[in-house]
């Protein structure tokens, strides 16, 4: 299978590092230091290399480097099978993130062409008993490894969504107004809903021919009324039909927005919600590593995986049978920790960086330290 990995990242002004310089060669990267040293901000960087917020979903300006807030840069070296591409990522004065990839300029979608980036951070323990728009955000962040198309729809089906929402809260009753805002909510929609039910579907078979320590999350779409219209034509139909009960209520009520990710501990058969936190995080990384083998067959290369703070939650059995199976698959797999003893099971199969508070890096493996 071929290789997809970052050999190397700089980081200029970002975050807590005023410059930080990694080099890699392909194994997973174990960065420890104490709370608060910067471990997470390396994470994220990595994260900026595919489309979207990156995974604290924070602005341009909030990834600068304080007090001085001149701006920030990062560039990186991927490698993907025997091609390499020279990224650079940077923000002036807070402005939206600019890219060159090759020296030159490109879209951020131009990033999904290259890399995939699938990422698991704490705030996601949580997902089972919150709300549901975190898990919506979760799974639209799978299907988008699968369908890089699927950002930009969702995008344009939340640009309509608010328009439409104003002239609902202006109590507008003229379906003139309505009807090209209902037929690109339509349109994007339904890509949106199918898009949510292939990934399903590609989880599920993923999960269902692996052998793993990890239990099976059985996952479902629900709504909070009926069913969602799978046709654009019957979604269009549908906001129609709901406009003056949308009225009343100042906001749509109908759409791919209203959609709740469902799980269950299959072996148990028991809701996910209802599980305790450690099978809770236990589903999550079933399901993250799920995602990968899926985008590893699609792909043909593994993906670039993000686990912050992984041992939280995982007792040391769990937390060996993870390492074993990232490197199983060849995953370069970029992991943080307190310590350097929650990896030893890795032993020499990744690199090691410390993280001091200063934010100056040294690489432990090898005793060689960067600048």
């Amino acid at each position: 299978m071929a290789e997809l990995a970052l050999k190397s990242l700089t980081l200029s002004h970002f975050r807590s590092h005023k410059r930080a310089e990694i080099q890699c060669d392909g194994r997973p990267v174990a960065i420890y230091g104490a709370n608060g040293s910067g471990k997470t901000n390396i994470l994220e960087a990595v994260s900026l290399i595919s489309p979207g917020r990156g995974l604290r979903r924070a602005s341009a300006e909030d990834m600068t480097r304080r007090p001085e807030a001149l701006g920030w840069k990062l560039t990186g070296l991927l490698q993907r099978d025997t091609q390499h591409s020279e990224i650079e990522i940077w923000s002036e004065g807070g402005a939206a993130r600019q890219l060159k990839i090759d020296g030159k300029s490109q879209p951020q979608l131009e990033l999904a062409k290259l890399a995939r980036v699938l990422w698991l951070i704490p705030s996601m323990d949580r997902l089972w008993i919150e709300g549901a728009e975190g898990r919506r955000r979760f799974l639209d962040r799978m299907a988008l490894s699968f369908f890089p198309s699927h950002g930009e729809a969702t995008l344009t089906y939340e640009k309509a969504m608010r328009e439409r929402n104003r002239l609902l809260k202006d109590q507008q009753r003229d379906a003139f107004w309505y009807k090209a805002l209902e037929a690109q909510m339509a349109e994007q929609g339904a890509v949106i809903h199918n898009n949510r039910l292939k990934t399903l579907e590609a989880l599920a078979q993923a999960q269902a021919a692996a052998e793993t320590a990890f239990p099976t999350a059985a996952l479902e779409l629900t709504q909070s009324e009926g069913e969602m219209p799978v046709t654009a034509e019957d979604l269009q139909t549908a906001l129609e039909e709901s406009r003056f009960r949308d009225i009343a209520a100042g906001r749509s009520l109908v759409g791919p927005h209203r959609t709740d990710l469902y799980g269950v501990f299959a072996a148990k058969s028991v809701p996910a919600r209802d599980c305790s936190t450690g099978e809770q995080k236990a589903l999550l990384v079933s399901l993250i590593l799920a995602n990968a083998r899926a985008l590893s067959d699609q792909i043909g290369m593994p993906p670039i995986l993000l686990l912050d703070e992984v041992a939280a939650h995982l007792d040391a059995a769990r937390l060996a049978a993870l390492y074993d199976e990232i490197c199983g698959f060849g995953a370069q797999a970029w992991m943080t920790g307190t310590g350097p003893e929650l990896f030893t099971s890795l032993g020499d199969r990744a690199q090691y960086l410390e993280v001091s508070e200063n934010g100056g890096l040294s690489e432990t493996a090898a005793g060689t330290p960067y600048g």
